[in-house]
């Protein structure tokens, strides 16, 4: 009897912790809307250039790196059933985005990938740069500890994501170049 009111306990109290207790988008400001939808788009512009490149180049880092992109998106998808926001992917095809805009980059970052698996890793390593950058200017505009915590581990894992791409190219006898300079 004790183990069982003990363990509805805990369902209770994790039913109470992680259930919606009304919170919506109104709890949030626009530019926390605007970021948390943006990054949801960018996750998947990683997952969607990293299937491409892998298929055209058969580097197992794009492969494996895709997966955890696919982790990265549904973490930010949980930010958005949580604030009862409307989720950007609403084609989740490789290459379809709502916003034009990444659109134009993932067609821009796959014809650079598509010349040579160095120029692949390079956009490996630029994607990562561009959501590093993207995270840490994300994580001053909020003070919610939930966009936060999700934006921080998503922040570590684009680190560790850059730094395999950054070992895999050296193997290849190449350097990168920093694009932004905020690291």
């Amino acid at each position: 009897m004790k183990k069982f009111l003990k363990a509805t306990l805990i369902l209770l109290f994790s039913f109470i912790l992680f259930t919606n207790l009304g919170i919506s988008a109104e709890n949030l400001s626009s530019q926390e809307i605007e970021d948390i939808l943006h990054m949801r788009e960018e996750e998947k512009l990683a997952r969607d250039v990293y299937i491409t490149l892998y298929n055209i180049h058969k580097i197992p880092i794009f492969y494996n790196i895709s997966n955890s992109e696919q982790a990265h998106m549904n973490a930010v998808k949980t930010l958005i059933n949580y604030y009862k926001l409307k989720d950007p992917v609403v084609d989740d095809r490789i290459g379809k985005f709502t916003n034009t805009k990444f659109t134009e980059l993932y067609n821009t970052l796959v014809e650079r990938g598509k010349k040579s698996a160095v120029e692949a890793l390079k956009v490996g390593i630029f994607i990562e740069e561009l959501d590093i950058k993207d995270l840490q200017e994300a994580i001053k505009r909020t003070n919610k500890p939930d966009i936060i915590r999700v934006y921080t581990n998503l922040l570590k894992g684009s680190q560790n994501h850059m730094n395999a791409f950054i070992k895999v190219l050296q193997r290849y006898g190449e350097t990168y170049n920093p694009t932004y300079t905020t690291m």
